[in-house]
């Protein structure tokens, strides 16, 4: 790709807009230098349509998971539960091949970059076939979504996960977790076999899946491949109450609180979801440098509960967003629902805010998510910098919601006034890959992912039981 100019009006550049911003994109697709307060566009620049944003990081994503969203909101027995739900998720784990992954994961994230996303954490564990054996090739699973990943465009962290038991008590998977069987030198031969593959937008680190899913001494053994490496290490931790009545039972300790005791955390880890704390917990976090990524829609969707939102923001502990299971798939629908379950659960507005600070709202929750999601991704610089990737979002303000908004209250509107995508463009290292809100490639995808659903679900009329 040869050197570019993009123009634009307005630019989200450290925390506030910026007017009249020449961005200049090297042969490389990096931001080769961002300048504001240009009158007008230089000679060959592309002049934007509308003002731009850095895009963000999904930090968690089980893109195997979109063919089941909207396929698990009845309830036809006494009680119904995360742990209900997974049982019956477990139904499409057990039958999507490599083929169909590949057409789910495309559709999925060519929805994520009209979300405004760019770049993709894949906490993997979709790793054997489905009787449980290894594919010739261990690393089939993981090059379907690096494919999906290749058609939409996008960036992709693959994060192999280490899943070997059912819990804290028991030995081993259950017979419908077997394609998810791991064990710590497999992990570091996946993440090692992606890494070096060479694939363009494609890196690589490690996942743990849980405290309840893996044994203390294969932890060990892992974070050992690990070393000093410089690559993201991602768990799941505190989801549910249940898992931390669990852990108290097995190991005396909260699972934040015991992660923290026996395992040397820095700013490599990321501690999902990170629901159900103590403040004790929370400080300990921030001593150590982690991150947390938390994922609302997914959280509201299976009655995780809510997240100590003020406690971690005021300790300054780095918080990505992801969406998880995709019911949705637009950030600034995290961040609402984020910050609203706050007001639910407070009776206060605008929790989030830092009136000395950053009284927006909107922006306090974005610019933390942006902050945090390139270490998340394994990605040292992010956003609208310089050495960046090239990736950039354009806002449509003709759209419902922005239409008519003062400039400086477009991201406000954007986050907590807008329900439909207010994207025209987005670009990903340079490249445009949404224009006008439709992306490049969206018709043969989506017929693609129509025919995959047809395939799993056309005679399973009982998906959802």
């Amino acid at each position: 790709m040869s050197e570019q100019l993009l123009w634009a009006t307005q630019a989200w550049i450290n925390g506030r807009w910026e007017t009249n911003v020449c961005l200049a994109v090297d042969a490389q697709g990096h931001w080769a230098d961002i300048t504001p307060n240009i009158p007008t566009p230089p000679t060959h620049a592309t002049v934007l349509p509308g003002p731009v944003l850095p895009g963000l990081v999904n930090a968690h994503s089980h893109a195997f998971q979109r063919a089941f969203a909207g396929l698990a909101e009845r309830r036809e027995s006494a009680a119904d539960d995360f742990w209900s739900w997974r049982d019956r998720m477990y139904g499409v784990a057990l039958r999507i091949t490599p083929a169909q992954l590949r057409a789910v994961a495309a559709q999925l994230y060519v929805e994520l970059l009209q979300g405004g996303y760019t770049q993709i954490c894949e906490f993997h564990y979709l790793h054997h076939q489905p009787d449980g054996q290894p594919y010739a090739d261990a690393a089939t699973m993981a090059w379907a979504v690096a494919d999906a990943a290749a058609d939409a465009g996008l960036g992709l962290t693959v994060l192999p996960v280490l899943y070997e038991r059912a819990g804290f008590a028991q030995p081993a998977l259950r017979p419908d977790q077997r394609r998810f069987a791991g064990t710590p030198d497999f992990i570091a031969r996946l993440q090692a076999a992606v890494q070096t593959n060479g694939r363009p937008l494609v890196n690589a680190g490690v996942a743990i899946h849980s405290l309840r899913a893996a044994s203390a001494e294969s932890i060990d053994a892992l974070l050992a491949q690990v070393g000093e490496a410089d690559m993201p290490i991602h768990i799941h931790v505190a989801e549910q109450m249940q898992e931390v009545r669990d852990c108290l039972a097995a190991t005396g300790q909260r699972p934040i609180a015991w992660l923290g005791q026996r395992w040397h955390m820095d700013a490599r880890w990321q501690l999902v979801h990170a629901t159900h704390t103590e403040q004790t917990e929370i400080d300990s976090v921030a001593r150590s440098g982690a991150g947390i990524v938390i994922c609302p829609s997914t959280e509201g969707n299976l009655g995780d509960g809510f997240a100590d939102l003020p406690a971690w923001l005021a300790a300054g502990v780095p918080m990505a967003v992801g969406s998880d299971s995709h019911v949705s798939r637009q950030w600034a629908e995290e961040l609402r629902w984020l910050e609203y379950g706050q007001r639910l659960r407070l009776q206060q507005r605008n929790v989030a805010a830092a009136p000395t600070q950053q009284p927006a709202t909107a922006a306090r929750l974005f610019d933390a998510a942006l902050q945090a999601g390139g270490p998340a991704a394994g990605q040292r610089l992010w956003g609208l910098t310089r050495g960046a990737r090239a990736d950039a979002l354009v806002l449509d303000v003709q759209t419902p919601g922005l239409l008519g908004v003062p400039a400086s209250h477009q991201l406000d509107a954007l986050v907590f006034a807008t329900n439909t995508s207010a994207l025209s463009q987005v670009w990903v290292a340079g490249r445009k890959l949404v224009h006008a809100g439709r992306h490049v490639e969206q018709d043969r995808i989506a017929r693609a992912f129509e025919a995959t659903m047809q395939a799993l679900w056309g005679h399973h009329q009982d998906c959802c039981h």
